[in-house]
């Protein structure tokens, strides 16, 4: 069995900035503190709701700097590196292990819609760069290339290649894979976190995680003592929230509105080209955490 170095209740965290756009430090502190207080044992940073196709390499680094000197040896550290350029991906790699992320997470190439073996010579290029272990994080919605089957079973060989964070929404795909590899699973789309731990995933990258790492933390441990009806009850008392976060607008846009309603940061400013949550967005979050049992 593949030891896991991610954690298993795992937040893609939000990127906290002042409403001058500025990277709030003091609000990174803050949010890595409040999963760490949460159920967290795993951290993503600088993946998709961390903002990072806008933030500069080395505001990239420095929030894995911080992330890493406030949880310590409490959670572990998947810093986000993915690109469409292989050669910026290597490069922020190294940058990566040197500001102390245990692990790594590999995004498809976006934007340039390569060919499987064009991604297969991707994530072999960068996983040959590193000595840290990697997640693969397959999510077509947003950069119109899928990891194929037969391509994560090839890439399953790769001795750094050791998880992927699933974001398609295609269940039996997924069997296929774990059935064939020994890749750790990890449900990408909290609307099918419990459906991905029933077919064996070993946790979870989540936004909803923000406000509700305990939550799924309870669910994993359900799971794990084979007692499925107290899992599906966490997973729908979490349908409020889950559904307020992931389809009001935009997850990165809700989860930083959401941890400003709970006081964890100051200010819930995004970076164009997303835009703030509007007042009506604001009150179906509103309804969606007390739906929940959150706030």
């Amino acid at each position: 069995m593949t030891t896991n170095p991610f954690g298993r209740v795992i937040t893609a965290m939000v990127t906290p900035m002042r409403p001058d756009g500025s990277i709030d430090e003091a609000g990174v502190r803050s949010v890595v503190e409040h999963l760490l207080a949460n159920g967290h044992d795993g951290i993503v940073v600088n993946g998709t709701t961390g903002e990072a196709s806008t933030l500069t390499d080395d505001e990239s680094i420095d929030a894995i700097r911080i992330a890493k000197e406030v949880s310590g040896d409490r959670a572990a550290i998947t810093a986000g590196i993915g690109s469409n350029d292989t050669a910026h991906s290597v490069h922020m790699a190294a940058r990566a292990a040197e500001a102390g992320a245990d692990a790594l997470l590999l995004v498809s190439p976006y934007y340039n819609r390569p060919t499987q073996a064009g991604l297969l010579a991707h994530c072999r290029t960068v996983a040959d760069s590193t000595e840290l272990p990697i997640m693969l994080y397959d999510i077509p919605g947003r950069t119109a290339t899928a990891f194929a089957t037969e391509t994560l079973i090839e890439l399953a060989s790769h001795p750094r290649i050791v998880a992927v964070k699933d974001a398609k929404a295609d269940l039996w795909a997924s069997a296929h894979v774990m059935a064939a590899t020994d890749l750790l699973w990890f449900s990408g789309d909290d609307v099918l976190t419990l459906a991905h731990l029933a077919q064996g995933a070993v946790g979870c990258v989540s936004v909803v995680g923000h406000v509700a790492g305990k939550e799924y933390a309870a669910m994993i441990a359900a799971m794990d003592a084979g007692d499925l009806a107290a899992a599906r009850a966490i997973h729908e008392r979490l349908i409020p929230v889950t559904d307020a976060i992931m389809t009001t607008s935009q997850g990165a846009i809700m989860a930083k509105a959401a941890l400003a309603e709970l006081g964890v940061i100051e200010s819930a400013f995004v970076r164009l080209p997303l835009v703030e949550s509007p007042p009506e967005h604001l009150e179906i979050l509103r309804k969606g955490l007390a739906g929940s049992g959150i706030a």
